[in-house]
């Protein structure tokens, strides 16, 4: 069986690339950086795949899709973050970041979508984050994006069961994650990271269940909890002095 895993340089999905292939799943690992998928092939031999692409560009999505349609899994993973001030942030970064977060997620998972609901089978993962379930001021494009994945995701699950499609969509949304991100986002996290390798497995555990709120760490859980059933603009309130503390520098 074939998995399609898109960022999966670094961080959470070139540790699921890991864990599955530990499971004989073909991997089709993309990322930009074509360096460390080579490295990640090294690694892990023949049964991977690797894909250098920016999947920011929307062509590179529909080109990707023509040259991999066969496979069983799609885990869209790919994305990054900003922090600042709305007004202050760099906005070629934002924009870069909706095209990312918001449009390769949106391209892939329908391309995939149609051709699993024919099939009646497969099984979508797309990674959104506890972000997506509140406003995220000094991080608001981020979240924002997240919160699209969150919705997206929501939506064609109850199509799929409306349907009584056999089609899995599930949405791992993690809390703050030793990788990567931290870096790109310019951020220091207030609350204890998990680290990626914790997160991969649990989220492919769960997902296998076939579990569709993927949520990792306790305090991640009651964190969902709380948001759901606190006012928008105390939890918008709770967010900003959380997102203040971990702000690594003025913004």
């Amino acid at each position: 069986m074939k998995v399609l895993i898109t960022g999966a340089s670094s961080g959470i999905g070139r540790d699921m690339a890991r864990i599955l292939q530990q499971q004989n799943y073909e991997i089709i690992a993309v990322a930009r950086d074509e360096e460390k998928l080579k490295e990640l092939q090294q690694e892990l031999g023949k049964k991977v795949k690797i894909v250098a692409m920016d999947l920011g560009i929307e062509e590179n999505c529909k080109r990707l899709y023509e040259q991999n349609k066969d496979i069983d899994i799609l885990i869209n993973n790919a994305g990054f973050g900003a922090c600042g001030a709305f007004t202050k942030t760099n906005l070629e970064k934002e924009v870069k970041m909706i095209h990312t977060n918001i449009q390769a997620v949106h391209i892939l998972t329908k391309l995939y979508l149609k051709d699993m609901v024919e099939k009646d089978q497969g099984k979508i993962l797309n990674v959104a984050s506890i972000a997506g379930f509140m406003p995220g001021p000094l991080m608001a494009t981020y979240y924002a994006t997240k919160a699209y994945v969150v919705r997206l995701s929501e939506a064609i699950k109850e199509e799929l069961n409306k349907k009584k499609s056999k089609v899995q969509i599930s949405i791992l949304c993690p809390g703050p994650v030793k990788t990567n991100f931290n870096n790109v986002a310019d951020v220091e996290f207030a609350v204890k990271s998990l680290t990626s390798e914790y997160v991969a497995k649990y989220a492919i555990q769960q997902f296998f269940k076939g579990k569709f709120y993927i949520v990792p760490g306790f305090k991640i859980k009651l964190a969902k909890l709380g948001a759901k059933m606190s006012p928008t603009n105390l939890v918008s309130k709770i967010s900003y002095h959380m997102q203040k503390r971990k702000v690594s520098s003025p913004h």
